[in-house]
């Protein structure tokens, strides 16, 4: 029996790897999705405490800052489409959530600056907005794309998540319960 030659080893061995590295990067781009698992099994984990600075630019602020209050955060960025058609009615949310001790609190990821404070402008935002202007604090809460939200309690924990544009009924849902609560 004829035994292969080096370069077919070779070949084959480089081949296997390029395989081998290939299943890696598709598998370690899958979202993390802890804190749906969670939700699912009915807990409710503590929100990881970004510090940012505010988009306008100052002192950097903590999610730990709004603690006590209902918190809708959101992660965006004024190219996203999604994002653009979600923020009039996140506007609506966040006039209703102020007489509540609640708020939206958006955070700009991957952004120009000039680019996000105009989309401030057009929609008439008044809700607080941070910069993550690296993504830094993205791995932390497990985005993968934009807009996505997290409902967080008045004790700082994560009840409810939403990958994708928010809508009223989801809002309802998870955001109204909780302005109910002391």
């Amino acid at each position: 029996m004829k035994r292969p030659s080096a370069v077919v080893v070779l070949v084959v061995a480089g081949v296997a790897g390029l395989i081998g590295l290939l299943a890696y990067g598709v598998a370690s781009q899958e979202p993390d999705t802890s804190i749906e698992n969670a939700l699912e099994r009915g807990d409710r984990e503590p929100a990881p405490d970004l510090t940012l600075p505010p988009l306008e630019g100052g002192d950097e602020r903590s999610l730990s800052d709004w603690k006590g209050q209902v918190v809708v955060l959101n992660y965006w960025a004024s190219w996203c489409e999604p994002c653009r058609e979600e923020s009039p009615l996140l506007e609506r949310w966040h006039q209703r959530m102020q007489k509540r001790d609640g708020t939206v609190l958006g955070v700009d990821v991957l952004d120009v600056t000039s680019d996000a404070q105009d989309f401030i402008t057009q929609y008439e935002l008044t809700y607080p907005h941070l910069r993550d202007k690296d993504g830094a604090t993205q791995e932390d809460f497990g985005i993968v794309a934009y807009p996505e939200t997290f409902v967080i309690d008045r004790a700082g924990r994560i009840a409810a998540s939403q990958r994708g544009p928010v809508d009223d009924e989801f809002m309802r849902a998870n955001v109204a319960p909780l302005l109910r609560e002391n």
